[in-house]
């Protein structure tokens, strides 16, 4: 994990946790992958690509691939044909949800107060 995080992250650039966190999870799509999988739990490939229609195989692919190197996101293959692959939260990658919730409930609040109304 270190080494793929440290090929992809400049962390000479990172002055804090903060930084450091938002490196991780940053992005356009990690927090919605991050937030199916803690809500609606272990999903197929297939299955997380219907609930964000938006993005890109090759997109979702990736993001997952970084997620699993940084320990966030556990890939289970199981040996039949077809071969399946099942993508679930880590333990570590669990303990974002209750940061994950409080971003929702400050973005709906911000929504409703100021964006629409």
């Amino acid at each position: 994990m270190a080494q793929q995080l440290k090929a992809r992250i400049n962390l000479k650039e990172i002055n804090c946790e903060k930084e450091l966190t938002l490196a991780v999870i940053g992005g356009k799509w990690k927090l919605i992958i991050l937030w199916h999988l803690g809500l609606e739990g272990t999903k197929r490939f297939s299955e997380l690509k219907k609930m964000i229609p938006h993005i890109t195989q090759k997109m979702l692919t990736n993001q997952l691939r970084e997620l699993e190197e940084d320990l966030l996101v556990e890939r289970k293959v199981y040996a039949e044909v077809p071969p399946r692959v099942e993508y679930s939260l880590s333990e570590y990658g669990s303990t974002l949800m209750p940061v994950l919730r409080l971003m929702y409930d400050w973005g709906k609040r911000y929504g409703e107060d100021v964006v629409w109304k």
